[in-house]
């Protein structure tokens, strides 16, 4: 049987450069090991900026991991990931988006939205304001062109930079991925070294990702 996990903790990884958070909770054995997240975003963020401008703090310790579940649940709700500075995408909890709970997202990002505004209106307009400003600064550079029956499109010389500039990615060390491994315990997923891959198989952890 797999040894239980002592500490249970919410934790809040913040990128210093952007002020961009992300809330999560982790159990572990060794409150050192390192851990900083595992969001969507947060790797982004991560992977973009060095784990040099994140910081991790413990915001509460639980007692147990369904202790630690239901509080999670509880912090990183659906007004929470309206945020703006908010990097989770999904509530908390370990429950995931089910249809209803990606539909209520929805609306209460919109009505979050729209409160910042007076009215619908004001709203659109802004929106279009911001599209429009940014679609006259990429024209000026050169690297987009109007066209009134198709609209903005990329220009030849931009296309062929951004070819060019994704030539090899995602292949060798310069995958996200590389040197990495997934591993499970308790229902629990985690993204480890492969050098440290057997100390962790030692401790009863196994290969691969439990996606229930």
């Amino acid at each position: 049987m797999a040894r239980k996990q002592r500490y249970h903790y919410i934790y809040k990884t913040t990128n210093l450069l952007s002020g961009k958070y992300y809330i999560g909770m982790h159990s572990t054995n060794n409150l050192d090991d390192g851990y900083m997240g595992s969001g969507k975003r947060l790797r982004y963020s991560i992977n973009k900026y060095g784990k040099g401008n994140h910081t991790v703090e413990i915001l509460e310790f639980l007692n147990t991991r369904e202790e630690l579940k239901s509080r999670e649940a509880e912090i990183v709700n659906l007004n929470e990931i309206a945020k703006e500075d908010c990097m989770n995408l999904k509530v908390g909890g370990e429950g995931g988006f089910s249809i209803e709970t990606q539909r209520l997202g929805g609306v209460v990002t919109a009505k979050i939205l729209k409160e910042r505004f007076d009215t619908d209106e004001e709203f659109r307009e802004k929106c279009t304001k911001a599209r429009s400003n940014n679609i006259a600064k990429l024209r000026d550079k050169g690297l987009v062109q109007y066209d009134n029956r198709k609209g903005t499109t990329q220009t030849e010389e931009t296309k062929n930079k951004i070819s060019i500039s994704k030539k090899g990615r995602g292949l060798g060390k310069t995958n996200f991925h590389y040197g990495s491994r997934w591993i499970t315990k308790d229902g629990y997923n985690k993204k480890i070294s492969k050098d440290d891959l057997e100390s962790y198989l030692i401790n009863g952890w196994v290969k691969g990702r439990n996606m229930k």
